[in-house]
């Protein structure tokens, strides 16, 4: 009888958490929305939403097999569309199989959601939803397998609690790849002259959608216990809101400082950074130290937006520097932070050497795969990127057919 009150009480805080996974996305669509200029409001949203969709069918069909089914240390070859109560190797028993699934599946989601904002306002709707489909039904599976699905990173001791790497730095990694690929946008990068700034639209969405993402967090590391310990979700999640914490406070202080400035977004941006940078260690990390992993995500995201600046590619949410640098830096905070194993607790090098592996790998190959599917895609009649007068006018009365706002609504078929 014990068992099956567990399993019950289980399977409530697993989905919960995915559930707060789920309303994550919320999140991403109001800091990307309003990170980016009116006139495209409506576009993001609707890849916002759709990559949800995508996700949701092509993780349960393909992704999840790859990911967790009987294979090898690189790929799951088994568990593709599975049926209630088929044993799949990767999935813990303890568990119904379908809650786990769908826990795995907001993950995935998540992954390809981070490569939305770094390409917002110029990539072509088609070629990104094809993107998505390739990266939830493929690439970030495969990556899922080596750390989470018993391949060859988890045999060699890999530890990437909620997906530092798996999720952040991979989708991080694939945003890199589209800004490459995509290129600037339109008058961001003039020939003659300094970098041009397009001011974000709407502020007070982009920072209800931080804290939406950081509410969402707590379901993101808590759940990935997959298991209801109190005391272990509760330190999970006290390491996470002060990570975040330190993350927007060190942020906010050092923007002020490179540039006199209180700047919002830069902000912003260093709280998910601190999250990101968490969420590899935030079982293993007390909760002294995930403020200084927290506050040292924070400077990294404002001088990798400073950076992705210098070398002339235009994220115009900071994804790459959020996602990308602050989920390597977690990752490899494990190896100096952890309380078994970690460097500065006495374990030596082993630790932090594996998961520099890991994630280098990881990283690697999801900027090599995503590149190669970009690039791919710009043979494509009409290529990746809508035609520059689109890109001028703005995407949501040149593709949509509407504005963002009640003020200047506007159907295609208006008479």
């Amino acid at each position: 009888m014990l068992g099956a009150v567990e399993r019950i009480v289980d399977s409530v805080w697993v989905l919960t958490s995915a559930f707060l996974v789920f309303f994550m996305h919320a999140g991403f669509a109001l800091v990307e929305s309003g990170l980016c200029r009116r006139k495209n409001a409506v576009m993001v949203l609707l890849k916002n939403v759709g990559v949800v969709a995508i996700a949701s069918v092509l993780f349960y069909l393909v992704g999840f097999g790859l990911m967790f089914g009987e294979g090898n240390p690189f790929v799951g070859l088994s568990g593709f569309a599975p049926a209630a109560g088929d044993a799949v190797a990767g999935a813990p028993e303890h568990l119904p199989l379908f809650v786990f699934l769908f826990f795995q599946l907001v993950f995935a989601a998540t992954a390809a959601t981070i490569v939305s904002g770094a390409i917002a306002e110029r990539a072509r709707l088609a070629t990104f939803f094809a993107f998505t489909a390739a990266a939830s039904a493929v690439v970030y599976p495969v990556i899922g397998h080596w750390a989470w699905g018993g391949g060859f990173l988890a045999q060699m001791g890999f530890k990437d609690f909620a997906g530092s790497t798996v999720v952040h730095a991979v989708g991080g990694s694939m945003a890199l790849a589209g800004v490459f690929a995509v290129g600037p946008r339109d008058g961001k990068y003039p020939a003659d002259g300094p970098p041009r700034p397009l001011p974000a639209h709407n502020f007070p969405l982009a920072a209800l959608g931080v804290l939406v993402l950081w509410l969402g967090w707590f379901g993101f590391n808590g759940g990935s216990e997959l298991a209801a310990h109190p005391e272990r979700i509760a330190s999970i999640i006290l390491v996470t809101n002060l990570s975040a914490a330190a993350g927007f406070l060190t942020a906010l202080l050092h923007v002020r400082a490179r540039t006199g400035m209180l700047d919002l977004s830069m902000a912003l941006n260093g709280a998910l950074a601190g999250l990101v940078a968490i969420t590899a260690g935030c079982d293993v990390i007390g909760p002294l130290e995930s403020m200084v992993v927290g506050a040292t995500g924070g400077v990294l995201v404002v001088e990798g937006v400073f950076l992705l600046e210098r070398l002339r590619l235009d994220d115009p949410v900071g994804a790459i520097a959020v996602h990308g640098m602050g989920g390597v830096f977690g990752t490899l905070a494990v190896g100096l932070f952890a309380a078994e194993g970690g460097l500065l607790h006495g374990g030596g090098v082993a630790l932090l050497a594996v998961q520099a592996l890991g994630t280098f790998t990881c990283a690697a190959f999801a900027f090599v795969a995503a590149l190669g599917l970009w690039m791919a895609m710009k043979l494509l009649p009409g290529g990746i990127r809508v035609p520059r007068e689109h890109e001028h006018e703005g995407l949501d009365a040149a593709e949509c057919g509407v504005e963002a706002y009640g003020d200047d609504l506007r159907g295609v078929h208006a008479s």
